[in-house]
């Protein structure tokens, strides 16, 4: 009998990152032992304000990922479960920091498995140093002229301290 293939992993990491957070990147290193790829993928919600635009996520996502190889970064609109199919990946990762993001994320994976019942979410937990912290909540200190630093990579404070600043 012939052995077989070794299969690929492919996750997907969706979320709008604006910022990027020290909790996202811990997310990202702990993916990217589970799959054999991890693509970090920028939502584009017009729904939402951001404080930056898709191009400029992705371009950070991009530098901040670098010690990773197996992680890649790209950007979707529309159903995240056509992104999944349109990528060939075989689970989507999520993170979990309270009770709260538990109830939403589970309403939404239910509905991608409605949706395409291939589709697999794996949840991860924040790591303890990091169950606090929300790209909104960052946003929201350094506009107040808060220390955000250990919140974000040092790249992503210098880019918000400019941003803000304006």
């Amino acid at each position: 009998m012939a052995a077989l293939p070794p299969s690929r992993i492919v996750a997907i990491y969706p979320g709008s990152f604006d910022p990027i957070t020290n909790g996202h990147l811990d997310l990202i290193s702990r993916g990217s032992k589970l799959a054999d790829r991890l693509i970090v993928a920028v939502l584009q919600n017009q729904r939402k304000q951001s404080l930056f635009t898709v191009a400029e996520r992705v371009e950070m996502l991009t530098e901040v990922v670098k010690p990773y190889a197996n992680v890649e970064v790209g950007s979707f609109h529309g159903l995240l479960v056509d992104y999944v199919a349109a990528r060939g990946a075989n689970f989507i990762l999520r993170g979990i920091r309270a009770i709260s993001d538990y109830e939403y994320e589970l309403q939404i994976a239910h509905m991608n498995r409605l949706l395409s019942p291939g589709v697999e979410t794996v949840f991860l937990m924040a790591a303890e140093a990091y169950s606090f912290v929300s790209s909104q909540l960052v946003k929201e200190v350094a506009s107040l002229g808060g220390n955000v630093s250990g919140l974000v990579p040092p790249l992503i404070e210098e880019r918000l301290k400019s941003r803000v600043a304006k």
